[in-house]
């Protein structure tokens, strides 16, 4: 699960996510969709270049 807002400056980030997961699956330079999304803070581009979906792996133990 994406975090809702950044834990820096607080911008929402989690709308953005489903867009550049799906723009970055055709093969689009995160660069460039992260600038079309708006997103311009390093600390709210590092939200999602670093995340990784983990929920999969953790159903198991539920």
């Amino acid at each position: 699960m994406i975090p809702v807002r950044c834990f820096t400056c607080g911008k929402a980030v989690s709308t953005a996510y489903e867009e550049f997961k799906k723009r970055r699956d055709t093969g689009e330079d995160p660069g460039e969709i992260l600038d079309n999304l708006g997103l311009e803070r390093y600390c709210c581009r590092r939200m999602l270049l670093t995340h990784k979906e983990i929920i999969d792996d953790l159903n198991p133990y539920q």
